[in-house]
């Protein structure tokens, strides 16, 4: 389910070519991170859900709706995952109106892959960075609680400073399973890295 898929950092890929949505989705497989894609952005409209956390990867030239028009909106309704445009179109004029709205890029097919997996990354940081700052110590308790048992048992070997294949060990599990269990961790409390998950735990046990 599209749901449970978000409660982790995902990439929204609109795209009505789907020759590259199978080719964005293939080039970000090694890097662990959902991928759910959509071909115009009505069809990411009936099903998109605020607390989804991860980035907007967009075309301009979209059917319908365009990549522009689904920014302005998304942004009069207070959205706030970031937007990484891509277009064949060397369109000065919406590049500038991209930026101006605050898209993190804006890149030209055929799309450089590195560029785009640094520009996907630094907005995953970026929106994970930014939930983490909006929440208080009482949220971050109330996150902590609403961990499953497996994942409050993986948060504690995790604070102890065990290493994946040693927690996978200490629970009898695969090794990809833990990492499934860790990246739900740091999505839930909302982080980005063990070090900030130490600040942040540590920060609501003593406020």
């Amino acid at each position: 389910m599209l749901s449970d898929v978000c409660d982790l950092p995902t990439i929204f890929l609109i795209e009505n070519d789907a020759h590259v949505r199978q080719s964005i989705r293939i080039l970000m497989s090694p890097h662990g991170l959902p991928v759910e894609t959509f071909a115009n952005a009505e069809e990411f409209l009936r099903r998109w859900q605020p607390e989804w956390m991860g980035i907007l990867v967009l075309d301009v030239r979209l059917p319908g709706m365009s990549g522009l028009d689904l920014q302005e909106l998304l942004l009069a309704q207070g959205a706030k995952l970031p937007m990484l445009f891509i277009t064949r179109h060397g369109d000065v004029s919406a590049c500038r109106q991209a930026l101006r709205n605050g898209a993190l890029d804006f890149l030209t097919t055929p799309v450089d892959e590195q560029a785009l997996i640094n520009g996907i990354w630094r907005g995953i940081v970026q929106n994970i960075e930014f939930r983490r700052q909006a929440g208080e110590p009482g949220d971050t308790r109330q996150r902590i609680e609403a961990l499953s048992e497996r994942e409050k048992k993986v948060l504690e070997l995790m604070l102890n400073g065990l290493p994946n294949k040693l927690i996978a060990r200490e629970l009898n599990l695969s090794t990809r399973t833990i990492e499934s269990h860790r990246a739900r961790v740091f999505s839930k409390l909302q982080t980005d890295s063990l070090a900030a998950l130490v600040r942040l735990v540590v920060k609501a046990e003593h406020a």
